[in-house]
């Protein structure tokens, strides 16, 4: 199985009525030296102006993003190469939000998605090892969380390679 790591900024809560802005993705190896990054055009007329300054991005210029099925496109080449044989998972830290806003441009651009139909949650994957839902594992980055979605995501794969390396998940990675 090949963990991909996401991160998604967007410009409100959901898509389609709402866009996501940019995203990144790191193949979780020990060298993290996989990565993309897409910065994608809004598809609606509608944002939330506090949601997208998460972003650091202005309306004007997120408006001269790429095209999201060319965006989409090349991230399931990506994809593709990165996994080689292996299955991708989809793995980030909030995936409610996160899943969301990448199925539905995959399926909504391309009319699949190479994910599936799975993701998991870094968050409780690490309530579950530590055995306690109070518990964070964002003490575990080492890469500053800085809302470029490259760095997030490097972050949190950073945690999930000290959950294997220090806290003993057994994951194939």
């Amino acid at each position: 199985m090949a963990y991909i790591m996401v991160d998604v900024e967007a410009d409100g809560p959901i898509p389609g009525d709402y866009s996501m802005i940019s995203f990144g993705a790191v193949l979780v190896t020990p060298a993290l030296d996989q990565t993309f990054y897409g910065q994608i055009r809004p598809i609606s007329e509608q944002y939330i102006p506090d949601a997208l300054a998460v972003s650091g991005f202005s309306r004007e210029e997120t408006l001269r993003f790429e095209d999201p099925k060319i965006v989409m496109q090349n991230f399931a080449e990506w994809i593709k190469r990165a996994a080689g044989n292996d299955m991708p998972i989809f793995i980030s830290d909030n995936n409610g939000f996160d899943w969301m806003f990448i199925c539905w441009y995959f399926h909504h651009f391309m009319g699949k998605n190479p994910f599936g139909h799975s993701s998991q949650n870094l968050g409780s994957l690490y309530k579950g090892l530590v055995q306690d839902v109070f518990k964070n594992f964002k003490h575990l980055r080492k890469t500053k969380h800085t809302h470029n979605p490259v760095d997030d995501a490097k972050g949190n794969a950073e945690a999930l390679l000290t959950m294997k390396q220090e806290l003993g998940l057994k994951i194939r990675l």
